[in-house]
């Protein structure tokens, strides 16, 4: 028999990854993995500390090894990815390695915005409005490559979207 299809889901920072993520693997009732919580786990430090510590581009190659060490060895059949994650061309060619289904969260720039103000986790490529709404124009395109696109606003709760 056939392993069901992983669900990798891709999106800005703040556009409700995780949320969507855990809904999702509740409905399907399957396992679901948050990247950025598996790298904490793995690393003993946050992908915010170590982009710090250590520079953005240390932190992909980190990033790209969970994302490896997830596919091969992670019984999730939903993973949330971080923001940055699926801008990196060798992870989106692990994901299709792995026949997974990728899927782009995509929320208005407003509302990621919103909810990265409001919240008390440290975004160190979102430190100010103008440097975030950079990115997020930068990413969109990549995101785009996704085999779905599924609208994410803020009148849909996260079982709707």
């Amino acid at each position: 028999m056939n392993e069901p299809t992983r669900i990798v889901i891709t999106g800005f920072m703040g556009a409700g990854k995780t949320t969507v993520a855990r809904a999702l693997a509740a409905r399907l009732k399957c396992a679901m993995l948050d990247l950025d919580d598996f790298i904490a786990t793995r690393e003993g430090r946050t992908p915010q500390q170590i982009i710090d510590t250590d520079g953005e581009p240390r932190f992909r190659e980190v990033e790209t090894e969970a994302l490896r060490a997830a596919l091969n060895h992670n019984a999730a059949r939903v993973i949330a990815l971080g923001g940055g994650a699926w801008t990196v061309e060798e992870n989106r060619a692990l994901i299709e390695q792995y026949g997974c289904l990728s899927v782009w969260l995509d929320a208005p720039f407003a509302l990621c915005w919103s909810r990265i103000a409001s919240s008390d986790a440290e975004r160190p490529l979102a430190r100010s409005r103008d440097g975030a709404q950079k990115l997020y124009g930068k990413r969109r395109m990549i995101y785009q490559l996704a085999a779905l696109r599924v609208a994410a606003d803020e009148g849909r709760s996260a079982a709707e979207v």
